[in-house]
C-alpha cells in the first residue's frame, strides 16, 4: 500500500524525517518496506530561482541573442545570455543556476553550466514553461508578476513541493489502516502517548446544504446478509471534466490513473478514508431505482473493461428497478452505467458489503480491484456517512451541480462497537511488561478505544467499528503493545526451555548433507513453484499423462495456467533448463528439493523428492584433455551412486528400464517394491515438446524412502588392514541381456567375508570372435582380510566357486 507523507501532514503535525516516520510506522505494525522521493517535475526546481532582469542588450552579429544581467536576491548580478524574443529589462523571471537540470527542445533533461556564448559569459538560463516541465509553451520566457519576491525557488513559487511515498506491507488484520486517515490515526496514537497528549487530527469536513422537500433515492436491499449498509445520494447538473492539477498529482503519486473529476474524487475518498465509492450515471439507471440482489447462475454481464462475464448465483449485484445489472457490488463497475463526459446526473453509492462475499466474487472472476481489496478486509460501516458527505462536497466544489435527493440509508442491523472484557493482570502476563493501569488507559485513549466497567482488576474495551479484527483480550493487548513498543519489553533474567529428543540423523541433516554434496560437485539449487499447468498431465496434448482423479486441482485466480499441484519435479526442471538454454547457458547441473502431490489427499499424498538434471559439457573448458566431451548417462550415474554412498544408502537392487515414460532408458534402484531413485535419459519427444535441446539426463530420488534407509544406518569404524589385498581378474563371456549388476550381486552372494570390491574395467563385443548376441566382461575382484595374510590356494578356491556360480547361474563361459 502506498502512503503519501504530504497527505499525512495535512491530518496532523509531524515534524520528522522520512526515516524516522518509517521506523515509527513499522513499530506500530505498519511495516514500511521502502520509500521514494517523488518530484513534481523532472526539472531540479530547487536550483531554479526567481530573479529580476536588471539589464538587457542585444549581442552584436546576432539576430535573437541578448546579454542580460539578473539579480537573484543574493546581492550578486549574474550574466545570462537569453535567446527569447520577449526578454526585457525590469522583468521578474525564473533563472536556472549552474548545476540545475532542465528540459531541452527534445524533452530530455540536460545540466546548466557556465559557458561563453558569442564571447559573452552565461551563468545560467532564463526559462520558459516547457523547459521547467510545467507547461508546453516555448514562445518565450515565463514572465512573473512585478511583485514577485527574489530568491524563491521555483518549487516554492509554483507550490510544487516534492513528496515522500511510503510502501507499507499491510497485514490482513489491519482493516483500519487501508487509508491515509487510518495511518495518520496510528501516528497520532504514537504522538499522544510519547510526545503530545493534546495532539489532534485535522479531519476534513464540509457542511452540505440540503434543499427542502427532497425524497430519498429508492433503494431495495434484497440480500441484507451480503449488503450490511447501503447509502446513496443523487446529484444533478454535474460537469464531468478533467480533474484539477492538485488532484491529478495526488492520485498519480500513489499509482492511480486520473480519469475525470467525479471518478477521481471517489478514488480520492477511498485513499483518504478507506471507503470505496461508486458513481453511476443516473440517466442509465432503469426505473430510477436501485436493487441490491443476486442474479440467476449463468447470467451474462459486461464489465467496465469490456469483458463479458458469466455470473454466479453468489455474486452480489447492483441492479436497476427492472433487475438489469449495473455493476458487481464492491468489485467492478459495468460498461453501461459508468460516468462519462456526457454525464450530468450522478448517483453516489457508499456501502458496506460483507468481506466474505466480496472475496469469493473477486477470486471467482479474477478481479483484484482496489475497491475489492478494501472491502475484503472490512470497511467501517459507521464511517459511510462521513465518506459520502465528503465525496458529495468535493463533487459540488469541483464539478458543480446540486443535491437532488435526500440521503438514502439502508442499515437494517447496525453494527455496534465490540466490547471486550480484559484484566490488567492478563495484559501484563501476555505482554511481558509491567504495565500500570494508567499506561493502559493512556494508550487505549490515544487509539480511540473506549473503556467501560472499570475496576481495580480490569475493564471492558469498547472497540470502534473500524477495527473489526479486535475481538479478543489478546487483540486488545496487541493494540496496546503496538503503541507501547515491542522494543520496550524487558528481557527476562532467566529463560526456560525443554529438551527435545529427535531422531538422528534428522531429515534436515540428511537434506543438508545431500545439498552440500551436490553443491560441492558443481550443482546449482533450483526453487520452483509447487503449482503447475494441468494441461501437462491431462487432455489430448498431455506430455506426462496422469489420471485426472490423481491430480490435486486448485482454484488459482491469480494465474489460471497454474491450476494444479505438481505430481512430478521433472517438468519444473525442464522449464528451468529451457530458460537457461534460452539465455545461452547450455552446460547445466541443477538440483531441487520439493514435494510432489497426488490425490486423494491423505497420508502419503505429499512426497518429498530430490531431482537432478544434467546436460551439456562433461566438464568446463580447459587446456587439459577431458575424458569426455559431453555428459552422459554414466556421468549422472556416478553422481547418484556417490550421493547415495554419502548418505549411507547401500544394499539395493538394480532394474533396467527401456522406453518407460518419461525416460528413453533408465535405471531403477530399489529395495523390493520400494523405489529409491530412478534416473536416465529423458525421452527426446518430451524434450521437443518442452523446447529443450538434448540430450538431458534426469534423476528422481524419493527423499522419504532415502531418509528411512539413511536414518537406519549406523556409522561403524574399522581400522585399516595391516595385510595386503589380493586382486584377481576374470574375462566372462555372457549373453547381451546379463548386466554387470547381476554379476556383482552374485559374487557378493557367493563370498561374503573376504570379497571387498567387484569392478568392471572392460567390455568387448565381436560376433566373429565370441559369437552373436554375446559380450565379454573383464571383471576384477579384490579380496582382503583384516587379521591375516591371504594364501594363494585360498583365493584360488574362492575364484573356482565364483567361476562355477557364473557358469551355472548366468550361463557364462570363461575366456582363457
Amino acid at each position: 500500500m502506498k502512503v503519501s507523507l504530504n497527505w499525512l501532514r495535512e491530518f496532523l503535525d509531524i515534524d520528522k524525517k522520512p526515516g524516522e516516520i518509517a521506523d515509527i510506522l513499522t513499530s506500530l505494525g505498519l511495516e514500511v518496506e521502502g520509500w521514494e522521493h517523488v518530484r513534481p517535475s523532472p526539472v531540479d526546481l530547487e536550483r531554479v530561482v526567481t530573479a529580476k532582469v536588471v539589464e538587457c542588450v542585444r549581442i552584436p552579429e546576432s539576430d535573437h541573442l541578448s546579454a542580460t544581467r539578473v539579480d537573484v536576491g543574493d546581492g550578486q548580478l549574474r550574466s545570462v545570455v537569453c535567446g527569447a524574443p520577449n526578454v526585457a529589462a525590469g522583468q521578474r523571471v525564473l533563472v536556472a543556476l549552474p548545476g540545475a537540470r532542465v528540459l531541452g527542445k527534445d524533452g530530455q533533461p540536460f545540466e546548466i553550466a557556465e559557458r561563453k556564448v558569442r564571447g559573452v559569459l552565461s551563468q545560467g538560463m532564463i526559462c520558459a514553461e516547457d523547459e521547467l516541465g510545467i507547461g508546453t509553451d516555448h514562445s518565450g520566457i515565463l514572465v512573473l508578476p512585478d511583485d514577485t519576491p527574489l530568491g524563491l525557488t521555483a518549487a516554492e513559487y509554483l507550490s510544487l513541493n516534492g513528496d515522500v511515498i511510503f510502501e507499507i506491507g499491510l497485514t490482513p488484520n489491519r482493516a483500519d489502516a487501508t487509508n491515509h486517515l487510518g495511518v495518520a490515526s496510528d501516528l497520532l496514537a504514537w504522538i499522544r502517548y510519547r510526545e503530545n497528549p493534546q495532539a489532534q487530527l485535522r479531519v476534513p469536513s464540509k457542511t452540505l446544504i440540503w434543499p427542502d422537500g427532497l425524497s430519498p433515492y429508492p433503494v431495495t436491499v434484497e440480500a441484507p446478509e451480503a449488503c450490511q449498509r447501503y447509502m446513496a445520494l443523487l446529484l444533478r447538473g454535474v460537469r464531468v471534466q478533467e480533474s484539477p492539477e492538485w488532484l491529478q498529482q495526488r492520485l498519480s503519486a500513489l499509482g492511480q490513473r486520473p480519469i475525470n473529476n467525479v471518478v477521481d474524487i471517489t478514488n480520492y475518498i477511498r485513499l483518504e478514508q478507506g471507503h470505496p465509492l461508486h458513481a453511476f450515471d443516473a440517466a442509465r439507471i432503469g426505473g430510477q431505482a436501485i436493487r441490491v440482489r443476486t442474479l440467476p447462475e449463468g447470467t451474462r454481464f459486461t464489465t467496465l473493461d469490456g469483458e463479458e462475464r458469466c455470473l454466479s448465483a453468489e455474486d452480489l449485484m447492483i441492479c436497476d428497478a427492472h433487475g438489469q445489472p449495473l455493476c458487481i457490488a464492491g468489485v467492478f463497475g459495468g460498461a453501461e452505467s459508468g460516468v462519462t463526459e456526457h454525464t450530468t446526473d450522478v448517483l453516489l453509492e457508499c456501502a458496506r458489503f460483507h468481506p466474505a462475499w466480496i472475496r469469493r466474487t473477486m477470486l471467482r472472476h479474477s478481479l483484484r480491484t482496489d475497491a475489492a481489496w478494501a472491502f475484503e478486509k472490512g470497511v467501517d460501516p459507521n464511517g459511510c456517512p462521513h465518506a459520502l458527505h465528503r465525496a458529495a462536497a468535493l463533487i459540488l466544489e469541483l464539478a458543480g451541480g446540486q443535491i437532488a435527493s435526500a440521503l438514502t440509508d439502508v442499515y437494517p442491523n447496525p453494527i455496534q462497537p465490540a466490547r471486550v472484557p480484559t484484566t490488567y493482570e492478563y495484559v501484563r502476563s501476555l505482554s511481558g511488561a509491567d504495565l500500570s493501569a494508567e499506561v493502559v488507559e493512556r494508550i487505549l485513549s490515544a487509539l480511540g478505544i473506549g473503556m467501560e466497567d472499570r475496576t481495580a482488576e480490569g475493564f471492558t474495551a469498547v472497540v470502534p467499528t473500524n477495527k473489526p479484527d479486535v475481538t479478543r483480550p489478546a487483540d486488545v493487548v496487541e493494540e496496546i503493545l503496538r503503541v507501547y513498543g515491542l522494543d520496550e519489553i524487558p528481557m527476562p533474567a532467566r529463560m526456560r526451555t525443554s529438551m527435545e529428543i529427535a531422531q538422528h540423523p534428522t531429515r534436515e541433516h540428511v537434506r543438508r548433507c545431500a545439498a552440500d554434496f551436490l553443491a560441492a560437485n558443481g550443482f546449482l539449487e533450483c526453487m520452483s513453484l509447487s503449482l503447475t499447468n494441468s494441461a501437462y498431465h491431462v487432455g489430448p496434448q498431455a506430455l506426462l499423462p496422469v489420471p485426472a482423479e490423481q491430480l490435486v486441482f486448485v482454484h488459482n485466480t491469480a494465474n489460471q495456467g497454474l491450476d494444479c499441484m505438481r505430481p512430478t519435479l521433472l517438468l519444473s526442471a525442464l522449464e528451468n533448463a529451457q530458460r537457461n538454454q534460452n539465455h545461452q547457458n547450455h552446460d547445466l547441473r541443477l538440483f531441487e528439493f520439493g514435494k510432489v502431490y497426488r490425490a486423494p489427499l491423505n497420508e502419503g499424498a505429499e512426497n518429498e523428492r530430490i531431482s537432478l538434471l544434467l546436460c551439456g559439457a562433461h566438464s568446463p573448458e580447459s587446456w587439459q584433455p577431458a575424458p569426455k566431451k559431453q555428459a552422459d548417462f554414466y556421468t549422472l550415474k556416478a553422481y547418484v551412486d556417490n550421493l547415495l554412498e554419502r548418505l549411507g544408502v547401500r544394499g539395493f537392487q538394480e532394474t533396467s528400464l527401456y522406453h518407460e515414460a518419461p525416460f528413453r532408458y533408465a535405471l531403477r534402484y530399489h529395495r523390493g517394491p520400494q523405489t529409491l531413485v530412478t534416473f536416465g535419459e529423458v525421452a527426446p519427444t518430451l524434450l521437443r515438446a518442452m523446447d529443450v535441446r538434448g540430450p538431458v539426463f534426469y534423476a528422481d530420488l524419493d527423499f522419504d524412502a532415502v531418509y528411512k534407509v539413511a536414518a537406519a544406518q549406523r556409522v561403524q569404524f574399522n581400522s585399516a588392514s595391516k595385510f595386503p589385498a589380493v586382486r584377481r581378474d576374470l574375462a566372462l563371456v555372457l549373453d547381451q541381456n546379463v548386466t554387470f549388476a547381476q554379476v556383482r550381486q552374485l559374487a557378493f552372494k557367493i563370498e561374503k567375508n573376504l570379497l571387498r570390491e567387484v569392478n568392471l574395467f572392460d567390455v568387448f563385443e565381436d560376433a566373429q570372435k565370441i559369437g552373436p548376441n554375446k559380450k565379454s566382461y573383464a571383471v576384477s575382484f579384490l579380496f582382503e582380510c583384516t587379521d591375516r595374510t591371504l594364501q594363494g590356494r585360498e583365493i584360488d578356491a574362492i575364484m573356482q566357486q565364483l567361476q562355477q556360480a557364473f557358469e551355472q547361474k548366468l550361463q557364462a563361459s570363461i575366456r582363457k
